[in-house]
């Protein structure tokens, strides 16, 4: 069997695993999780061993299906760019599924439905299906099963979900309406309907690629989350249960970064502005998403808006390539794309393992605000380190992966500095102080959401009460936690699978010899660092051999008795930072002053919004309900009314054929 063939059964498996669970469900719901569990995860290895297969030995493929359609029939085809986005979809949600199998039995009860078993393995399958389809009717089929699928899984909590889920359901609407009108102009050009026959044909003018590039960045940004698109991102991520926050965030998102790769390859050489364009975007999606991110309370939005921030580090990669692309830059262009597509496999490792931190969290607590949690990395000290390794690999730091990707953008970015036009370096060069600023704000962030989570002392009962649940919960965010390290720690191989994808792009998969070479010595300095840490580790523990060692409370300023409302609090620990940026997050105070000499009650809180979603969208989203309400009226209406439309609407198409305007 070829590599195309293994990915098809992985896809069949996943959805007979899908269409199954439910009638098991009803009998045996613990032998049906388990196996459904156990099945999902049988067809994501499968996938990975798929994908790795095809990209290691250059193997592809086309399987078309019996059944015809008026629009042909329905492909499914595998290249570099298909197989590494598959063995995204593969890893990331195979380690979902293990993750929300304890998660699942832990809040059984607290669920609102139990056919999230049959959902998540759906949403993987179609999510396969999309990066493998060969033709527009079979992408946009799985496009739309993979919304079906995730809109049902957002609200599985129960009725607080329902506005959330409707908020991502509009937005996927809109964001796949520009997906028609963008695909019926490709297949016009392209005189068929089929991937092959739209890439063979001539390339577009100027105006109908300028059009289509827009309309791709509309449709596959509104799925990506980038800025000011992103607004059911940070609705729907905390709605959803853990594991499928995991899944959504770490991969689910990226199926628009492939659709906007996979339409690049339609269009030809692309313009200098297209490269400007996603510039634009990665530096207000990545700065704005850690701003946001800086300002929230609850821990599952505050990494929903992360990875706002890291689609805007993923789009300035995408544009550092189109820059070189647009140049014949080969270098700029390959560094840029292969930082950006490990980014994609990156982002999807670290935040499903900080995701799967939050449930974790939520499972042993019953919350997720920041002011009744700490004291946490004691009491659950597997989920405290794998949160602690997510957070060094979100923010950058060697010897994780995130380090590695970013570390390649920084390259193209010096690179496309020194080497492209004069009139286009400045803008590679700006790159380098906006990687900067989200970095530095991302570890602002996370010594804000790893501190209060899970140091200092408990802020209520249910924190001091915390335990680890279950083993699938601890062995998913361990191998997380390991992919998270290994990949920093052996970055080589799994560049060199990201290269294998920029071919298809028309970019040399080949990175410059000195990037190689510095990606060569990673392994080396971190294995100095990791040495050194534990050469101190080691001296501190003989110096403190023989002594008396007590364990105290943090110094709390002179108090003598200090208690956790003397803590930092999660608004108090990111003002400093997030004070200059108030204009932008649309901030206001809600103060009740003392009063008297005696005061018994004064109260100071600040509220920070997100002004894209409170000044434009949600009115736009309540405008559309209440249309919607109105349409609906016309549905119970009684006969005279009725006749009334008909009437009317036979008048009009009268006038119409009249000729009549």
């Amino acid at each position: 069997m070829t590599a195309v063939m293994w990915a098809n059964l992985a896809a069949l498996v996943l959805l007979l695993t899908a269409f199954l669970a439910p009638l098991a469900l009803w009998r045996r719901p613990g032998a049906a999780r388990l196996a459904g569990a156990l099945l999902t995860l049988a067809g994501c290895a499968v996938g990975v061993a798929a994908s790795v297969t095809a990209l290691v030995l250059g193997q592809g493929g086309t399987i078309t299906s019996l059944w015809r359609t008026p629009l042909g029939p329905l492909t499914l085809a595998l290249d570099g760019l298909s197989a590494f986005f598959l063995m995204c979809v593969h890893l990331v949600g195979g380690l979902g599924a293990l993750f929300g199998f304890g998660y699942v039995a832990r809040l059984r009860g607290h669920l609102g439905s139990p056919a999230v078993a049959a959902w998540v393995p759906l949403l993987i399958a179609t999510m396969a299906v999309v990066v493998l389809a060969g033709d527009v009717l079979t992408f946009l089929l799985a496009w739309e099963l993979m919304t079906l699928a995730s809109f049902f899984l957002v609200t599985a909590e129960g009725q607080a979900s329902g506005r959330p889920g409707l908020v991502y359901l509009l937005a996927s609407q809109l964001g796949v309406a520009a997906l028609f009108v963008l695909f019926l102009i490709l297949a016009a050009h392209g005189d068929g309907t089929g991937f092959d026959a739209i890439r063979a044909a001539s390339a577009p003018g100027a105006a109908t690629a300028a059009a289509c590039f827009v309309l791709a960045v509309i449709g596959f940004g509104t799925k990506a989350g980038f800025w000011p698109l992103h607004v059911w991102l940070p609705e729907a991520h905390p709605a959803a249960p853990s594991h499928v926050s995991a899944i959504m965030s770490g991969v689910m998102i990226k199926m628009g970064i492939y659709g906007l790769l996979r339409v690049l390859t339609f269009l030809g050489t692309p313009p200098a502005w297209w490269g400007l364009f996603l510039l634009g975007i990665g530096a207000v999606s990545g700065v704005g998403g850690v701003l946001h991110a800086l300002a929230q309370h609850d821990l599952k939005r505050l990494l929903a808006y992360h990875s706002v921030e890291n689609l805007g580090i993923i789009a300035l990669g995408l544009g550092l390539g189109l820059l070189g692309m647009s140049q014949g830059n080969g270098p700029v262009a390959a560094l840029g794309f292969a930082g950006a597509l490990l980014h994609v496999l990156n982002h999807g490792l670290f935040k499903g393992l900080l995701f799967q931190g939050a449930g974790a969290v939520f499972a042993a607590t019953g919350t997720r605000d920041f002011d009744e949690l700490g004291g946490l990395a004691r009491r659950m000290p597997v989920t405290g380190t794998s949160f602690l390794a997510g957070s060094a690999a979100i923010t950058g730091l060697p010897p994780f992966n995130g380090f590695v990707s970013e570390f390649l953008i920084f390259l193209g970015a010096f690179a496309g500095a020194t080497t492209l036009p004069p009139s286009l370096r400045l803008w590679a060069l700006a790159v380098l102080p906006i990687l900067a600023l989200i970095g530095g704000l991302a570890a602002a962030c996370f010594v804000k959401a790893f501190g209060i989570t899970f140091l200092g002392e408990p802020r209520s009962t249910r924190a001091a009460q915390a335990r680890e649940s279950g083993r699938a919960m601890p062995v998913a965010m361990a191998v997380g936690a390991l992919a998270c390290l290994g990949i920093g720690l052996w970055p080589l191989p799994i560049v060199h699978l990201a290269t294998r994808a920029t071919d298809v792009l028309g970019v040399s998969g080949t990175l410059p010899p000195q990037a190689l070479a510095a990606l060569a010595l990673v392994p080396w300095i971190a294995a100095a660092l990791i040495g050194s840490i534990l050469a101190l580790a080691l001296i501190r523990r003989a110096l403190l051999a023989g002594r008396d060692v007590r364990r105290t409370a943090t110094w709390g300023c002179g108090y003598e008795a200090p208690t956790p409302r003397m803590q930092y609090t999660a608004p108090s620990f990111a003002d400093p930072v997030l004070t200059p940026a108030h204009f932008l997050l649309d901030a206001h105070h809600d103060d009740v002053a003392a009063q008297g000499p005696f005061p018994v009650r004064a109260v100071h809180r600040h509220h920070l919004g997100d002004r894209a979603a409170d000044r434009f969208w949600r009115p736009l989203v309540r405008a559309t309900i209440r249309l919607f309400e109105r349409i609906a009226r016309l549905e119970r209406g009684d006969v005279p009314s009725y006749l009334v439309y008909v009437l009317l609407t036979l008048v009009a198409l009268l006038l119409w054929q009249g000729g009549i305007p």
